[in-house]
């Protein structure tokens, strides 16, 4: 299946509310072995945050073997790989280093609160 990213969010991947979309598109079909091309053409200006929750919560249930093997990236600008390679890398030590994961989740559990 590919999906056209500039259909849902536009020029701008930047927020995490675009992400969590795209996630719930392919989260299913990579889990079921299916593959998944995300098509970025059109699309120009990027943000972890959409990163984070499109692609690097996909870690969660993926090995990142099996995501490169399932998930196809197409029409990304060196930019936007530069934040998606970073994102993934951070997502690769959060869900495979539980005492990192739990210092995370303490911080910004105490950030949340002081709003």
């Amino acid at each position: 299946m590919i999906y056209k990213i500039h259909e849902i969010t536009g020029e701008y991947a930047t927020d995490a509310d675009s992400g969590q979309q795209v996630y719930d598109l392919i989260h299913s079909q990579l889990l079921s072995d299916q593959s998944v091309e995300l098509d970025f053409s059109g699309v120009s200006v990027f943000a972890s945050a959409f990163f984070n929750f499109a692609i690097g919560q996909l870690l969660k249930d993926l090995p990142s073997d099996r995501l490169n093997e399932l998930l196809k990236i197409t029409n990304l600008t060196p930019n936007g790989y530069s934040i998606l390679k970073r994102v993934v890398d951070n997502a690769k030590h959060y869900y495979s280093d539980v005492q990192y994961q739990k210092a995370v989740d303490i911080v910004l559990e105490e950030y949340a609160a002081s709003f």
